[in-house]
């Protein structure tokens, strides 16, 4: 008979107290979520809240399949390896996530202060479709996009000092936007658990509930890491999803497990 495990009960009554308390108190608990280091809004104890925290209402399937997940392969994973085991791995794929998202997100902010800086020193039509032309602005509204080509138009016909001036404000605020945008979730320690479910039970068969195919583990999780890896590289402007951070709990967990068996700690 199935049962979920004691730190797994544990997990799942915590996020889902945070989950309502972010409800009834928001937007007071906004800054439990991760930001960017150099933000305004950054507070090293994000490093932790932000994956007890999941997206609001109405977007209930964030929380909803996080704890699914947890229940599913995370009672499973410490029936075999013990709590005390499966809580370290649980918050090292959590903070590997962090980390890697945030290295993708220094590599980002990087690139567009490096524009931003290449436009102020040659203010041209050029150097200002560098920036606009690496963002996604299918992801924004009308208003975003016509003002984006009313100053191209702008910057293309011999732009004056308060053109010049009047875009670095834009592409600022829009960076300040990427600095502080917030990051919430127990997905990238999800990941970790579907990582090592893999490798711990490669033969177990799983199904999605829009492919109802079984499909045994040792296939579906790299093929999910695949497209973790496409969407995450391609950044598409209807997807708002932090890929990076599901792959660095995937890649955490990987190399964790892997150190485990080098040193013969009980893993086959």
């Amino acid at each position: 008979m199935f049962r979920i495990t004691d730190v797994v009960r544990h997990l799942l009554i915590i996020n889902v107290m945070v989950f309502i308390a972010a409800e009834l108190l928001k937007p007071s608990l906004d800054i439990l979520a991760l930001r960017y280091p150099l933000s305004e809004e950054f507070y090293p104890f994000q490093l932790v809240t932000h994956f007890f925290m999941h997206a609001p209402l109405p977007q209930i399937f964030h929380i909803f399949f996080n704890m699914f997940a947890l229940v599913m392969f995370g009672s499973a994973l410490e029936s075999l390896w013990g709590p005390k085991r499966f809580l370290f791995y649980y918050f090292v794929c959590a903070f590997g996530a962090a980390a890697l998202h945030l290295l993708s997100s220094y590599m980002e902010i990087s690139q567009l202060q490096d524009t931003i800086n290449a436009f102020r020193d040659n203010p041209n039509y050029s150097t200002y479709w560098a920036f606009f032309n690496d963002i996604p602005m299918e992801r924004f509204g009308n208003s975003f996009q016509d003002s984006v080509a009313q100053l191209g138009r702008a910057i293309e016909t011999n732009p004056t000092p308060r053109d010049i001036q009047e875009v670095l404000d834009f592409m600022g605020n829009y960076l300040d936007g990427k600095m502080n945008s917030q990051i919430v979730g127990a997905s990238g320690a999800i990941y970790g658990l579907l990582l090592a479910f893999g490798m711990q039970f490669p033969n177990a068969e799983l199904m999605l509930i829009f492919l109802p195919i079984p499909i045994k583990a040792k296939y579906f999780i790299p093929v999910l890491m695949v497209i973790e890896l496409f969407l995450g590289v391609n950044q598409y402007a209807w997807d708002n999803i932090a890929h990076f951070a599901h792959l660095g709990g995937a890649i955490t967990g990987l190399f964790l497990i892997l150190f485990w068996r080098k040193r013969g700690a009980g893993f086959k």
